[in-house]
C-alpha cells in the first residue's frame, strides 16, 4: 500500500501548477494528453486561476454543471471581444458576431435563423445524401487514402459552398482560409507571411459577391448576416471577422466530427459491431461522437463586473475559458465518459455546441451530414480501417485532424 507522499507525487503530476503546464499549450491537445489535468481539475480545482509569465493570468471552468451555469451569466460573463484564448488574427483584428453580446448577437443571430428551418434542412439533408454517395462511390477500395482530404473536407466544403452561396468550383479556397485561421498544417512563418493578404483576399471576394447580390433576393448566409438592412453600415472588419466564423463553423467542426466518428468506432470495435447490427443506433451514435470528440475545446469569456461562482471570486476583466472538452468528460454526468458508447442514454446532454443564447445555430445540420455519411456507409456494407495513429491539429482551440490514413473494405 502506497504512502501519503506517493499519492501526492502522483497527484502532483496532473496538478497544473505543481507541474507547471500550460493549459492552452497546443502540445498537448496535438498529443491528446489533455485529459488527465482536466479529470485532475474537475475532482480537486474545478474553477481554476493560471498564473503562467507566457500565458497571464486567466480561470479554467472544467466541471460540467459549472460550464453550464457560466454559459447562463452572459450578463457578467461577456463574449465581447474575443472567444477564444490563442490570438488568430494577430496585428489584423475582425470582429465575429459570436464575439458580441445582445442586443447585436441577437439581431446578427435572428438573421441567420430562418436559413435552418425545419423545411431547409430537409432539402440539405437531401442534398448531403447526395454528395455523400458521390464522395464515397469515388473512393478507392481496399487501398489506402486519407480520410480526412477525400471525405471529411470534402463533404463539408461541398455543403459549405452551397451555404455561402458560392460556385462547387472555388469550394477549396474555403477549405484554405478556415486552415488557415486556426493553424491547420502551416508553420508559424507561412501563417504572418499569408495572413494579412490571404484575409483581404477573402474580404475582397465575398464583398464583390455582395455586390452582385445588391439587387438580387437570395437566401445564403453571406447576403443574410452581410448584407440587407443588417449588414448597412458594418465596417470591413466586422464583415470579414463574420465570413471567418461562418466558414470556420461550417467546416472545421464538422469535419472534425466527421473524422471523429471513424476513430470511435474504430477504437471501440464492439461499438462497430453493434451500429452494423442495428442501425437505428446512427442518431444516438452521433450525439455520442460529437460529445466524445467535441471539437471546439472552450470558449473564452471575459468578466464585465465582479462575480463569483463556486465560490472564487472572478474579477472585473478576467478571462475565463468554458471548457466543454473537460465538461464532455465529467463521470459525474457521463458514466465511464472516455469510452464511446453508442447506447449512451444521455448522450445528448454534451455541451459541444454551447449552452443558452451562444448555442450553435448550425447543430442539425451538422448532425445531419455527419449521420447520412453512415447511413450511406453501412448501406453499402463498408468497413473503415484505421491504418496509422491519425494527426492531430496542434491548437488548444479546435480539435480535430489533419491527417487519417483508411483503408474502405466491404463488410
Amino acid at each position: 500500500m502506497g504512502n501519503g507522499n506517493e499519492t501526492l507525487a502522483r497527484q502532483s503530476i496532473f496538478d497544473p501548477e505543481a507541474c507547471g503546464i500550460n493549459l492552452v499549450d497546443r502540445e498537448i491537445f496535438r498529443t491528446d494528453d489533455y485529459l488527465d489535468y482536466f479529470r485532475y481539475l474537475r475532482a480537486n480545482r474545478p474553477i481554476y486561476q493560471q498564473r503562467r509569465p507566457d500565458t497571464g493570468r486567466f480561470w479554467n471552468i472544467t466541471r460540467y454543471q459549472d460550464v453550464v451555469a457560466a454559459e447562463g451569466m452572459h450578463q457578467v460573463l461577456s463574449s465581447s471581444g474575443s472567444i477564444v484564448f490563442e490570438n488568430f488574427y494577430h496585428d489584423f483584428p475582425v470582429k465575429m458576431f459570436i464575439a458580441s453580446d445582445p442586443p447585436r448577437h441577437t439581431q446578427c443571430r435572428a438573421a441567420l435563423v430562418p436559413l435552418f428551418s425545419t423545411q431547409n434542412l430537409k432539402g440539405l439533408e437531401k442534398l448531403a445524401r447526395e454528395r455523400v454517395s458521390a464522395i464515397l462511390d469515388d473512393l478507392p477500395r481496399s487501398e489506402p487514402f486519407d480520410w480526412v482530404q477525400r471525405v471529411s473536407k470534402e463533404l463539408t466544403s461541398r455543403m459549405l459552398a452551397t451555404l455561402l452561396g458560392i460556385d462547387q468550383e472555388e469550394r477549396h479556397q474555403l477549405v484554405r482560409w478556415s486552415d488557415l485561421i486556426t493553424f491547420n498544417g502551416f508553420s508559424p512563418i507561412e501563417q504572418e507571411a499569408m495572413r494579412q493578404q490571404e484575409l483581404m483576399g477573402c474580404l475582397e471576394y465575398f464583398s464583390a459577391l455582395l455586390r452582385r447580390r445588391r439587387d438580387q433576393s437570395t437566401t445564403d448566409m453571406v447576403s443574410s448576416l452581410c448584407g440587407g438592412e443588417i449588414g448597412r453600415g458594418m465596417p470591413p472588419s466586422e464583415i470579414l471577422g463574420n465570413l471567418l466564423l461562418l466558414i470556420i463553423a461550417g467546416n472545421d467542426t464538422t469535419r472534425n466530427s466527421i473524422s471523429g466518428s471513424v476513430l470511435a468506432l474504430s477504437q471501440h470495435p464492439d461499438q462497430w459491431s453493434d451500429l452494423v447490427a442495428a442501425p437505428e443506433l446512427i442518431p444516438n451514435m452521433v450525439s455520442e461522437t460529437i460529445r466524445w470528440q467535441t471539437p471546439l475545446a472552450y470558449m473564452r469569456r471575459t468578466a464585465i463586473v465582479d462575480t463569483s461562482l463556486e465560490g472564487e471570486i472572478i474579477r472585473a476583466g478576467d478571462k475565463v475559458l468554458l471548457w466543454y472538452a473537460s465538461a464532455n468528460q465529467d463521470d459525474t454526468v457521463f458514466e465511464n465518459p472516455e469510452r464511446f458508447d453508442l447506447h449512451r442514454a444521455n448522450a445528448r446532454r454534451h455541451v459541444a455546441y454551447g449552452h443558452g443564447i451562444h448555442r450553435c445555430l448550425g447543430a442539425r445540420l451538422a448532425e445531419i451530414q455527419v449521420a447520412v455519411l453512415w447511413e450511406e456507409l453501412l448501406a453499402r456494407s463498408l468497413k473503415i480501417d484505421v491504418l496509422t495513429e491519425p494527426t492531430r491539429i496542434p491548437s488548444s482551440f479546435v480539435r480535430g485532424f489533419s491527417e487519417m490514413w483508411v483503408r474502405l473494405r466491404s463488410a
